[in-house]
Order: structure tokens, then C-alpha cells, then sequence
């Protein structure tokens, strides 16, 4: 049982300092709704300058936002400023190309892959261009390390998949005490944080092109991570705020349908596998070796190293595929004659449009969702926090 080795592998003595933890799993434009959370998490505490989260995780779309707190981690209500600036005015031209000319240039390219025209590869559907000047735009990463070194931060990292070894990679950036890891198909290496790390993480397979990092070239972090919640207890968090993108021990009854599916609602589905069940999967394995922990004896724990970790897990209360429907008409006309034909503007096919719709409308509705379902947990968000209040006192 590789995950549960991560949860109570015994820590160095430098490293049992209590921590929190904050876990951004993947998602495309769905990652709006963590920026909901984030914010209610400020308000709940006061508008804090101080950072409440010294060891931060992203994956994928999580993986920009954690950049984005771990940069500005000397004022947390700062921080999570820029992200509300950022996504309640986002658009689709500001995360990858929207004009006519590119798209079309694209179709083409893959429909001569697809009939054996053309034998040169298609790099991705989409050019995620825009991404990365706005990234390079708008994030020192230099500041990173200034924060780790006045102690505002103590981890930052992002997941990156390889498309070669097939590895799960967590890249991080961390203070001293910080070591890196090995398990089966998951490492974690210590590098100096940069553009192309996040680029790498968030490049959604198939629609936006690899990033070559070192000697292989690497994909979408959710794609192999079996574990999410692994890297931050790795980096010596002892509680965790997880925020997932898609609703979770939801009970439906199962429905009929005699309408063959669409190729948008087998790839929306292939894209919930991805980052969605590893999630509660691992979720669930943290959770039982928690109670199995708190058995043994307290004296034989202090010997060992090992200890629980307190979780609070917010996912969304509606379904976001749901409420992308409602704003597919607000995609750009190119995107939409991409998506028309797969059957993506459809409600079945609204699941994969709710990745790629990264516009104003959608962005605002996820924020105001994520801000009243953590609020409606307030008591929880308080409770995480409670240990730090007893360290302070």
C-alpha cells in the first residue's frame, strides 16, 4: 500500500514543526472554483497578512494558483487578491489562442495526422501561448525563495507528468529539512521554481502542447498522480486543506439512455477519471490509515515518527458541468465551431466545454460557489487552524 506510506513515514526532527498544507488539485477553467474557497478561507480568518498555508500543492490549473500564493506569501489577503483579479476577469484569449487563422491551422494539422496526409505530429489542439505571457507577466519567481527565506513560506510545489518514464514528478521549492522522495512511479526533486514547471503541469493532454523539462518532455500532472495529497505530506504538513473540482459521495440513481454517447462526453468522462477518483481514492486510503494511527499507543507514535494528519476536503455542492451549460454561448466562435461538431455545446458534452471555458461568466459563478460552500463549513476551516492557535499560545 504505496500511499499509506507517505501518510506516516516517520520525519526528521527538524521537520515536526505543525504545518498546514493547502492541496489545489487540477481542472482547467474549473480551477476558478478554488479561487472561491481561497478567498472564503481569508474572511473566515480575518483578512490575515500572515500566510496560514507554509506548504502549498498544485496540480495542473492548481498548480498556477499555488504559484500564485507562493509568490506573494509575504500578504496572504494580497495573495489571494491578485488570484480574484486575475480569474473574475478571465477570458479564453487570455489562456490560449482564440482567432480564426491559429484554430483553423490546427484542425488542419490534426485531420493530416488523422487521414495520413501530413506525418508530422499535431503539438496540441489548442496554442496555450497567451498562458504563458501572462504567467511570465504577472509572477517573480525569484520571490519564492525570498519568502522561504523569511519564513512567510516553507514549500511550494507543482506535479508534472512524464510522457516518457511515466512518472509522476512533484517538483518543489522548499526551506531547509525539505528532502526529496522516491516511491513507485512518483518522485519528488527539489529545483528552483520557473514558468516551465507550471506550463508543464497545466498542459491538459491533447489540447495544450508538452513542455520539455530536462530530458523528457512532460504533461498534465493529474494524468499518473495516484496519490495528490502525497507531496504535501512529504514536504511536512500535519493537516491539509484539500479543494477538489468535481463533487464527490454524490448518490444517483442510474439513468437510461438509448443516445449513443458523443466523443465530448466520452472525453469529459475520461477527464473526470483524471482528476477526480485518484483524489478520493487517496482521500479515502489517508483517512483509514488516520484512525488506524490514532490506536497506537501515544508513546510508541512519539518513538516512531508518526503521526495523523487532519484532512477538510471541499468540493464543489452543485455540479460544475451543470453550470458551465449555462454559459457555453459565452465561448469564442472559433472554440465553439471546434466543440459544435463532438458534441461539446450539448448538456452531455457540457462536462468537457467546463475545462476549457475560461470566460468571465463561468469564472465569476465557480468563485461565488467555492466562497459559499466553505463558508457553510466555516466551523471546519476554524478547526483545521486550531493547533497553530495553541502553538502561538
Amino acid at each position: 500500500m504505496d500511499t499509506a506510506a507517505t501518510n506516516v513515514a516517520p520525519f526528521p526532527a527538524s521537520r515536526i514543526k505543525p504545518r498546514a498544507g493547502l492541496v489545489l488539485t487540477g481542472g482547467g477553467a474549473r480551477a476558478a472554483y478554488q479561487v472561491g474557497v481561497v478567498k472564503a478561507v481569508r474572511d473566515i480568518l480575518g483578512n490575515p497578512v500572515k500566510n496560514p498555508f507554509p506548504i502549498v500543492c498544485g496540480t495542473s490549473a492548481g498548480a498556477i494558483n499555488a504559484a500564485t500564493l507562493a509568490v506573494f506569501a509575504d500578504n496572504f489577503s494580497r495573495a489571494v487578491g491578485n488570484l480574484l483579479e486575475v480569474w473574475e476577469h478571465m477570458r479564453c484569449e487570455h489562456i490560449y489562442r482564440t482567432d480564426a487563422w491559429r484554430i483553423l491551422k490546427s484542425g488542419a494539422r490534426w485531420l493530416g495526422a488523422m487521414m495520413l496526409i501530413s506525418r508530422n505530429n499535431p503539438v496540441s489542439l489548442l496554442d496555450n501561448e497567451p498562458l504563458a505571457r501572462m504567467l511570465e507577466k504577472n509572477l517573480d519567481f525569484q520571490r519564492i525563495q525570498t519568502h522561504i527565506d523569511s519564513g512567510a513560506l516553507y514549500a511550494v510545489c507543482v506535479t508534472a507528468s512524464g510522457y516518457t518514464s511515466g512518472q509522476s514528478v512533484s517538483f518543489f521549492q522548499g526551506g531547509s529539512g525539505v528532502e526529496g522522495w522516491e516511491r513507485n512511479q512518483r518522485i519528488g526533486a527539489g529545483v528552483s521554481l520557473k514558468l516551465e514547471y507550471l506550463l508543464a503541469s497545466a498542459s491538459l493532454p491533447f489540447i495544450f502542447p508538452a513542455v520539455k523539462l530536462n530530458r523528457e518532455y512532460f504533461g498534465d500532472g493529474t494524468m499518473r498522480q495516484i496519490a495528490p495529497v502525497s507531496p504535501a505530506l512529504h514536504l511536512g504538513a500535519d493537516r491539509v486543506l484539500i479543494v477538489g473540482t468535481g463533487r464527490q459521495n454524490v448518490d444517483q440513481a442510474r439513468t437510461r439512455s438509448s443516445v449513443y454517447p458523443s466523443i465530448a462526453q466520452i472525453a469529459g468522462h475520461a477527464l473526470n477519471s483524471i482528476f477526480l477518483d485518484s483524489l478520493a481514492v487517496d482521500i479515502e486510503r489517508l483517512e483509514r490509515i488516520n484512525r488506524t494511527v490514532r490506536l497506537v499507543p501515544p508513546e510508541r507514535l512519539t518513538d516512531s515518527g508518526l503521526r495523523a494528519v487532519k484532512v477538510l476536503y471541499i468540493t464543489p455542492s452543485q455540479p460544475l458541468e451543470r453550470i458551465a451549460a449555462r454559459f457555453l454561448h459565452d465561448l469564442p466562435g472559433t472554440v465553439r465551431c471546434i466543440l459544435r461538431p463532438i458534441g461539446a455545446l450539448s448538456r452531455a458534452g457540457s462536462n468537457l466545454a467546463s475545462y476549457l471555458l475560461f470566460e468571465e461568466s463561468f469564472c465569476r459563478a465557480l468563485i461565488d460557489l467555492g466562497y459559499e460552500d466553505t463558508v457553510s463549513r466555516e466551523a471546519e476551516v476554524r478547526a483545521l487552524f486550531e493547533p497553530e492557535a495553541k502553538d502561538a499560545t
